[in-house]
């Protein structure tokens, strides 16, 4: 690992897997990479990225250690049910960092048409799964150890759509994935999973998963699970849970819902969930009467989207012109970073559901929380190794600007701006979804920096010493 100026250290050099990395569009162009359906993700511990192409319908697989020789590509077999690549993330299969591996994480795609695809670091499809008949604008998976205020919290995998928000238990995903993993390894079903992409969700089974309507407020363009939260003052105690989600997007800047287990129907639920299947019957219906097409083979319907468990809005902020784009948690939950269309970014605090900051001047802004050392004085000692805890680093918000060609570091919630770095067109900033528990040392939140044109994976020094 060569240094690379004195804020950002070269963990890989992914020039060499150009040639994976060319089925998803890189070196085609300057600038591929700020392409929209070019989407990257980070895996866990930085071993390894994966880059989605939503328009040539392609996942590469790049392996980061040895500077990404021996990559993956892997065409699915999307038909027009299945849509085109609008999300990916990696899921790992186990919490424990010794699990990392070929066999510790899998990625996961999803589709404009709802459905999601779970592949091992070899390509193998290992779970297919529809969820809801619309675009899956993100996937986050999101570790919650952390959490002392949430004691019966756990790992999630939650799927944005328009207005939908749905959520999978990270125990529940992660014993199905597993089990599929080694029926695949042990070569049980090899083939069987040679035709796996092309066949229905039925080949596979399904997942428990829960799904909230949060379009009260308008349609989002992001949400995230921030957390578990107390139920409703006059509602009786029960073993249910509840939990706070964060919308954004163009009719209310910030909303604020909450989401129960209870999965009787609202009523906006019911209406949805049976409008949409309706609506599919009626428009296949129409077209044989009015075609009169010949008799195709049978073919298995797209299961019944599942009904809306209870949601209640809790508050909204609308400002007009101004439309909520992206939304970033901090790893307790306790803090987002909302980015809008007038190149504000608001910092809210989850749990009184306050703005507590303000930026401005930051169009096209993409932002990730990252850990930065607090004591200078024990970061700058060299004299010995020295194992650092969570009180050692301080919270931050790293913001990239991509029209001022530079990302600045600002200490949370109120402290002044630590730290501003020039950084080259073409790059983005990733975050591995899941940093892995290690019993040896704390893992801080770090942010690395993708360079498309060069292929240079960077790290952000968290010493600032």
């Amino acid at each position: 690992m060569a240094p690379r100026g004195h804020h950002l250290t070269e963990v890989a050099l992914l020039a060499s897997a150009s040639a994976d990395l060319a089925a998803a569009g890189a070196g085609e162009r300057e600038g591929w990479l700020d392409d929209p359906a070019v989407l990257p993700s980070l895996g866990p511990r930085a071993r390894a990225l994966a880059v989605a192409s939503a328009a040539r319908s392609v996942l590469v697989i790049v392996p980061v250690a040895g500077g990404g020789g021996g990559g993956v590509t892997v065409e699915p077999a999307l038909g027009p049910e299945e849509g085109r690549i609008s999300a990916v993330e990696w899921v790992p299969l186990t919490a424990e960092e010794h699990g990392e591996g070929e066999d510790g994480v899998v990625v996961v795609v999803g589709t404009d048409t709802g459905w999601l695809l779970f592949y091992s670091l070899a390509g193998d499809l290992l779970h297919k799964q529809s969820i809801y008949p619309a675009k899956i604008l993100k996937l986050n998976y999101r570790e919650r150890k952390e959490n002392a205020w949430e004691d019966s919290g756990s790992d999630e995998l939650s799927i944005v759509f328009p207005g939908v928000i749905a959520r999978f238990d990270g125990a529940d995903l992660q014993r199905i994935l597993q089990k599929s993993f080694q029926d695949v390894k042990s070569r049980l079903w090899k083939d069987k999973f040679e035709e796996e992409d092309a066949a229905d969700e039925g080949s596979f089974g399904r997942i428990h998963f829960q799904i909230w309507n949060v379009s009260k407020f308008g349609s989002c363009a992001d949400a995230a699970i921030v957390g578990l939260m107390p139920p409703p003052l006059l509602e009786l105690q029960s073993s249910q849970r509840h939990y706070c989600a964060i919308t954004v997007g163009e009719d209310a800047v910030v909303s604020a819902y909450r989401l129960s287990e209870d999965r009787s129907r609202s009523l906006v639920g019911a209406i949805l969930s049976r409008g949409v299947a309706a609506t599919f019957s009626t428009i296949s219906s129409l077209s044989k009467i009015l075609w009169r097409s010949e008799p195709s083979p049978p073919k298995k319907s797209r299961p019944k989207p599942q009904s809306f468990a209870k949601t209640s809005p809790l508050t909204c902020l609308k400002d007009s012109p101004r439309k909520g784009e992206r939304l970033i948690l901090s790893p307790s939950g306790t803090l987002a970073a909302i980015t809008d269309s007038l190149g504000r970014i608001l910092l809210l605090d989850t749990h009184a559901l306050v703005a507590v900051r303000l930026w401005k001047g930051y169009r096209d802004a993409s932002c990730l929380f990252v850990e930065m050392l607090l004591n200078k004085d024990k970061a700058s000692s060299s004299s010995m190794h020295i194992e650092y805890t969570k009180r050692d680093y301080c919270l931050c918000l790293a913001i990239h600007a991509p029209r001022k060609g530079i990302i600045e570091v600002w200490k949370m919630r109120t402290g002044s701006r630590i730290l501003t770095i020039p950084c080259p067109k073409g790059s983005r900033i990733l975050q591995p979804s899941a940093r892995l528990s290690s019993s040896f040392s704390y893992a801080p939140l770090e942010v690395y920096l993708f360079n498309g044109d060069s292929g240079q994976l960077s790290v952000l020094n968290s010493h600032l010493g």
